[in-house]
């Protein structure tokens, strides 16, 4: 099963939870200590449970709301996390580690992870942070909320760095959050694609932030698009 191949739905959700939130699960880690008829039963649609090499082309593909990257293959994982952010960064990723390592956590915000966990954690609590992930909510174990926003700023101090944007990175931003791609976004502002790379650079810089996923998660919550 885990080598691969798509796994038979098994759909679902929990009581006043609400419509199923689709995943997909990389890393042989995650993927043994989850079962789809497990997540289902906690309102979760397990789409895809896959090995690390084959994750970017699977989440493409299948573009779940939430996926969730075991950091026990560690640079490798990272690698992944920065490849989907950036190929899909509409679609956010939530982490898990065996420990509570801040360093391993910071390294996974800042490849493009929105949300981590510690194991052990249960079906039901895995599900609820999907839920949360999936509607623009950053979730982290006890402890590690404090470490992530110590080393990338609090919200309240990153809203001073959103009104310095110029009116053209705040069209550029609306468009990434719609996750137009850049080549999109300049056919649409009629621009060069190097500029609206440029653009994004310059709003990454200004809001202290460290990828297209962070960027995407930080103008819904603050309103900015």
């Amino acid at each position: 099963m885990f080598a691969g191949a798509p796994l038979g739905r098994v759909t679902g959700s929990t009581v006043g939870t609400g419509p199923a939130i689709t995943a997909v699960l990389v890393g042989e880690p995650a993927v043994g200590a989850y079962s789809a008829r497990e997540l289902a039963r906690c309102g979760v649609e397990l789409l895809h449970a896959v090995a690390i090499r084959g994750a970017l082309q699977v989440v493409f593909e299948l573009r779940p709301r939430v996926v969730v990257v075991d950091l026990a293959d560690g640079p490798t994982a990272l690698a992944v996390i920065g490849s989907i952010a950036a190929a899909v960064p509409q679609t956010p990723v939530l982490t898990l580690s065996a420990a509570p390592d801040h360093a391993t956590v910071l390294a996974a915000v800042r490849a493009g992870a929105t949300s981590h966990l510690v194991a052990p954690a249960t079906a039901q609590e895995l599900a609820d942070a999907l839920r949360r992930t999936a509607t623009g909510h950053a979730v982290f174990s006890p402890g590690l909320a404090d470490v992530v926003l110590e080393e990338f700023g609090r919200p309240a101090d990153l809203l001073d760095g959103s009104r310095r944007l110029t009116e053209r990175e705040a069209d550029v931003l609306r468009l990434v959050v719609d996750g137009l791609t850049a080549r999109q976004i300049a056919a649409r502002l009629v621009l060069s694609p190097r500029t609206v790379e440029n653009h994004v650079q310059n709003v990454l810089r200004k809001l202290r932030l460290r990828s297209r996923a962070a960027l995407v998660r930080y103008a819904i919550e603050n309103g900015l698009a």
